[in-house]
């Protein structure tokens, strides 16, 4: 398939997810890291608000979309009131990675 018409069942993304107050206030040994592998913007959901607006014409029907948002539950929660994503459990109490299936993000 032609790059970019290519449909996946399964897209799994780690992003950048910290606020822009939580940069200002992060340890040095973090520091080491470059600034664009962590920081997305004022609320840490810059390139979560792209993956929900693109993904959906990325995955075939029934395609999943899996995003961890480390504590950016209701940051997430705020910013999609009409998504209804599945919280998955894990180490964070369900909080930090959710998933949408492909007819969702229409």
């Amino acid at each position: 398939a032609e790059l970019g018409k290519r449909k996946y069942d399964l897209i799994v993304s780690n992003p950048p997810y910290v606020t822009a107050q939580a940069m200002r206030e992060l340890p040095a040994e973090y520091r080491h890291e470059p600034e664009n592998a962590l920081a997305a913007g004022e609320d840490g959901l810059d390139i979560v608000r792209r993956l929900v607006a693109e993904a959906g014409r990325h995955l075939r029907p029934g395609g999943i979309l899996v995003v961890e948002v480390g504590d950016g539950r209701a940051a997430v929660e705020e910013a999609f009131p009409a998504l209804d994503p599945v919280w998955l459990d894990g180490h964070d109490n369900g909080n930090g990675v959710f998933l949408l299936r492909q007819e969702a993000l229409r």
